[in-house]
């Protein structure tokens, strides 16, 4: 018998086997999916005010505040390159504490270098006067532009890939415990009350952000007796894992009562060289129970070596500085890392 004869394969049959390979390789590999995309959050300098960048897993942009303005729209530009360092185009929700020049007077300046979808904020100003008329009305005219959203405590802002809760917005915070909180908190019996507050600040919008087991609070300059209403007698909020120090780390805000029941494992301070930072609320935050680190945009100056963290997690130590940033990366898992503009330093928090 003779041996079966070979023939090679034509031209065609080659063709189609090489189309086919790559699919026959692919079935035999794992399924493959996009990496997941975590949440992004830039502390921005603004020499004691407040602008914080955060970008959903969404892509979808939230600022909370723009700084001031003058100063040869410094704020502007440094919001500006953070947005420009986290691929953000738009601001889709700008969301604004509160009526004053270290909070909002950025807006002009801000709104005519990127677009501004959405604007936030806890309704009309209580306070009057011409410097006070004068800020509340350019804002305004900006507002005007886009899509106006009035909130009020337990409100819920409509961001793609987070749970953004409104805790406080306009003098009121939420009636009732939110879903697992409600504990009494034993250091209420000690509370001292502040005299009433009746500026701005005490209309804080205050946000509680939650990205799956994530949680990072932002009371903006919400004062002393506003925060009793929040923890006091029991704790509405609950735990979180990062607490954005409320009013810069200045004593009218912050009191043991607030700082110990969120019982953070990081504390970041929009602080300036000499706006906030007190000693006093520093040291509160230094001693609250669990507490890993207290990072800072700025060496608070009358705090001293005593009254400051560590240079390494202190975006700008120097007073004349160069506006460097501080960012947080949190993944669904509820851990997280801090980076430092200044020194690339970096510290990674477990879940």
């Amino acid at each position: 018998m003779s041996a079966p004869s070979f023939h090679p394969p034509g031209h065609a049959t080659i063709f189609a086997m090489r189309l086919l390979l790559p699919s026959l390789l692919l079935l035999t590999l794992p399924a493959l999916s996009p990496a997941a995309k975590n949440l992004e959050v830039y502390s921005i300098d603004v020499e004691g005010g407040q602008a914080t960048l955060l970008v959903s897993p969404s892509g979808e942009s939230m600022l909370v505040d723009t700084g001031w303005a003058g100063h040869n729209r410094r704020d502007a530009d440094r919001i500006l390159a953070a947005a420009k360092s986290a691929g953000v185009k738009k601001i889709d929700y700008l969301v604004t504490t509160h009526y004053h020049a270290d909070h909002v007077g950025g807006v002009p300046q801000l709104a005519e270098k990127i677009p501004i979808r959405n604007f936030v904020d806890h309704g009309p100003s209580v306070e009057t006067g011409q410097d006070a008329n004068v800020l509340f009305n350019a804002y305004a005219a900006f507002r005007d532009k886009g899509t106006h959203l009035q909130v009020k405590p337990g409100d819920t802002i409509p961001i793609k890939g987070l749970d953004v809760r409104v805790l406080s917005s306009g003098g009121d915070v939420i009636a009732g415990p939110l879903a697992g909180a409600g504990q009494p908190n034993p250091e209420c019996s000690s509370f001292e009350k502040h005299e009433v507050d009746t500026s701005e600040n005490a209309r804080s919008v205050g946000i509680l952000i939650s990205y799956g087991d994530f949680r990072m609070i932002d009371l903006g300059d919400l004062t002393w007796n506003k925060e009793f209403d929040l923890v006091c007698p029991a704790n509405k909020i609950g735990t979180v894992d990062v607490y954005l120090v409320s009013h810069h780390g200045m004593n009218m805000s912050g009191s043991p009562q607030l700082v110990h029941a969120l019982h953070p494992r990081v504390a970041i301070m929009n602080n300036g060289a000499r706006k906030g930072g007190s000693p006093e609320i520093w040291q509160t935050i230094h001693d609250s129970p669990g507490l890993q680190d207290l990072w800072q945009l700025h060496f608070a100056v009358p705090g001293g070596k005593e009254h400051n963290s560590s240079d390494t997690v202190i975006a700008n130590i120097d007073e004349i500085c160069e506006g460097k940033w501080l960012k947080l990366t949190a993944q669904q898992n509820g851990s997280f890392t801090v980076y430092n503009s200044r020194n690339k330093y970096e510290r990674s928090y477990g879940k």
